[in-house]
């Protein structure tokens, strides 16, 4: 955000946050931002009088550990581990990244590629810190776009720090209905089956514009998109997603966000008298 760390935290506090994401360095960019520990510390401090905890990192978007490629595999590697370090010296909890595109390689392949990669990045984890990674709206040949798979990204890594963030808006253009209760319902026990709903820790919340199955990325504003307001609420009925930490991605001004921000809550609110 510009205006750096403090309107960061000025902003999420003043929209009713009690999560924050946030980008480390450009996230169109492979050259990742040297660590400022003063700035950190600062930033560690604005965030723990504003009662913002969890903290996330979103790894920029060029990242591709499914490339053959090697410079941009080697590059995408960098940027993941050099977003874990500034996560480990920012007392940052959470590290989020998409996992790339196989591009016209095949999948197996670069499921193996994407698999070391993580395992690599894991190696330089610190403790207190999560890698999670992020479900993809499933266009062309992305990585991550079934529930399935990002299943079986967890079981062939098996490292107690990776995790999965759950986007609604691209769980939605994968296919995966969630605009009713039943869909919903059936959604989380896909997850669990496949996943582990322990592997979890991380939503972001994304109404959609686009049609089930598009396999497009086109995040809307809560409850005005196809997933609607029974979509959410039906989520936040859940009891085992309660302790699970949600991040607002959509777009628009400081206005859309407070606008967005009231209605989650208003929903969330509505949805602990449920006695889903």
């Amino acid at each position: 955000m510009r205006g750096g760390y403090a309107k960061a935290v000025e902003h999420a506090k003043a929209a009713g946050c009690r999560a924050l994401q946030i980008f480390s360095s450009n996230p169109r960019s492979y050259r990742p931002s040297a660590i400022d520990g003063r700035a950190l510390d600062e930033f560690a401090r604005l965030r723990e009088e504003a009662g913002l905890d969890p903290c996330v990192i979103h790894t920029p978007y060029l990242i591709n550990l499914a490339s053959e490629d090697r410079k941009i595999y080697e590059g995408s590697l960098r940027l993941l581990e050099a977003d874990l370090a500034f996560a480990a010296r920012g007392n940052i909890r959470y590290v989020n990244t998409h996992l790339g595109s196989y591009g016209t390689r095949d999948r197996d392949a670069g499921f193996v590629a994407i698999c070391r990669a993580l395992e690599s990045a894991l190696e330089t984890i610190a403790p207190g810190v999560f890698l999670v990674v992020e479900n993809s709206a499933g266009a062309g040949a992305l990585a991550g776009g079934t529930i399935d798979e990002l299943g079986a990204f967890v079981k062939a890594v098996d490292h107690p720090q990776l995790g999965i963030c759950l986007d609604t808006a691209h769980a939605w253009a994968a296919g995966y209905a969630i605009d009713t209760s039943a869909g919903v319902n059936a959604f989380i026990d896909r997850v669990e089956d496949a996943i582990g709903l322990d592997r979890v820790p991380m939503f972001h919340f994304n109404d959609t514009e686009v049609e089930l199955g598009a396999s497009r990325d086109r995040h809307h504003h809560i409850g005005e998109g196809k997933i609607g307001f029974e979509g959410f609420r039906a989520l936040l009925a859940r009891r085992e997603l309660r302790d699970k930490t949600a991040i607002l991605e959509t777009p628009g001004s400081d206005a859309d966000d407070l606008r967005n921000m009231q209605t989650i809550l208003a929903i969330a609110r509505g949805a602990e008298k449920s006695p889903a």
